[in-house]
């Protein structure tokens, strides 16, 4: 059997959504592709939830768990601001629904195969003809994988050299109440009436997928994970004594790690291997969001294979939006500015359309300098000053992803 045009290793958002932009129908040069993915067990990611914001009538709405045309922002004394972030819509897809709606365009798809087994190794293939996937079967027979390009989307097992490296971690609860508690038209982004940690922020979010449900976390901005104790009784301190939510059923839990650094992901790993999604830097590093960038990620990919040409993986994002991360990053891990009044001063003062904008990187330089102008000028000039003085620093070992999702908080 020939070698594929392209091997895609795991099958998370990144390698599901790569996948599903190269068998998409229509004219274009015909691909052969193969996705390989974890057998059932602790190596396959368990379900999670993928949140990201686009108006009305995208690709993957037919699989959406909710949507929400309002956003809130609590302060720390309960202030709240609603903002309506028309033509946007917040919206939350679940891993499962994702998966059923990439796995019926693939089975549709002439050429197109799926390989359970682990992986040990990417590289380029010793005799420079590609990339190759060296891996296991579930009986534990070798298994090699070649193809002229592969596409890696396994976690990163070390982040890169940092000037600042923060985590962002979390544990949230699928929750039933009994009293009709949430209004399902406005999602809750960051609710800092919640004890603040020694370093960082913290803060709850709450998506009401129905008057009665919905999944409630408790987020930390901060240097290191908590142990599992610490997230519970967050959870419990901010269900019961912030919200109020009285008697509720925990219907299902997730939990998850995600990096903030301004380190450098390499985009190659070889002449023929490429990294995407988290470890192809699509993690924006001053909120964690991924899916959006994994999307222009993909696109970008399948056009330019689809069209015959060359792969590239260009940075989701741009060197501005990448220097102002950096800036809030070292900011904010410093203390130099309260993380719960800069959250809150951009959302009271910047147009909720703008500011989404800004958060996923595709703001203008003047609506950059405007929203600027919403945040500690001082504070923040002074990191701007100190950063090209700053030493970028190994981070410790990124902790393994634990039980739970990978992304769903800002």
């Amino acid at each position: 059997m020939p070698d594929p045009d392209v091997v895609i290793v795991g099958a998370g958002a990144a390698g599901l959504s790569l996948a599903y932009h190269l068998c998409a129908p229509g004219r274009a040069v015909p691909l052969s592709v193969v996705l390989v993915d974890a057998p059932p067990g602790p190596l396959r990611a368990p379900p999670r939830t993928w949140c990201f914001w686009e108006p009305p009538g995208g690709p993957y709405d037919s699989a959406l768990a909710a949507s929400w045309p309002h956003l809130r922002v609590r302060a720390a004394d309960g202030a709240a601001t609603v903002a309506h972030p028309s033509p946007f819509r917040y919206k939350m897809l679940r891993s499962e629904a994702f998966e059923a709606l990439v796995g019926h365009r693939l089975s549709a798809a002439g050429d197109f195969r799926r390989i359970e087994a682990t992986v040990t190794a990417v590289r380029d293939a010793p005799d420079g003809g590609g990339g190759e996937v060296l891996a296991r079967d579930a009986r534990g027979e070798p298994v090699v994988v070649r193809g002229r390009h592969v596409f890696d989307s396994r976690p990163p097992r070390r982040l890169p050299p940092a000037r600042t490296t923060l985590l962002q971690h979390f544990m949230g609860w699928f929750v039933r109440t009994e009293r009709p508690v949430f209004d399902p038209t406005t999602a809750d982004l960051m609710d800092f009436r919640t004890p603040q940690p020694a370093r960082g922020l913290s803060f709850g979010y709450v998506l009401p997928l129905a008057p009665h449900t919905a999944l409630v976390e408790y987020t930390e901005f901060s240097p290191a994970p908590l142990e599992t104790g610490g997230y519970l009784n967050a959870l419990h301190h901010y269900t019961q004594e912030v919200l109020e939510l009285g008697e509720f059923r925990v219907t299902a839990q997730e939990r998850g790690i995600i990096p903030m650094t301004d380190g450098h992901f390499p985009h190659r790993a070889g002449r023929s291997v490429y990294r995407i999604g988290t470890a192809g830097g699509a993690t924006r590093p001053s909120t964690g969001y991924t899916f959006a960038a994994v999307q222009r990620q993909s696109r970008t990919v399948a056009a330019r294979l689809r069209a015959g040409r060359a792969p590239r993986t260009p940075p989701p994002y741009g060197a501005r939006p990448r220097a102002m991360d950096a800036v809030m990053l070292r900011a904010l891990d410093s203390g130099r500015v309260d993380g719960p009044d800069f959250f809150t001063r951009l959302f009271r003062g910047v147009p909720a359309e703008r500011l989404l904008r800004f958060l996923d990187g595709s703001s203008q330089i003047h609506e950059d300098l405007l929203i600027g102008l919403r945040t500690p000028v001082l504070p923040m000039l002074r990191t701007v000053v100190e950063l090209p003085f700053t030493a970028r620093r190994e981070p410790p070992p990124f902790p393994p992803p634990p039980t739970g999702h990978q992304e769903s908080t800002p």
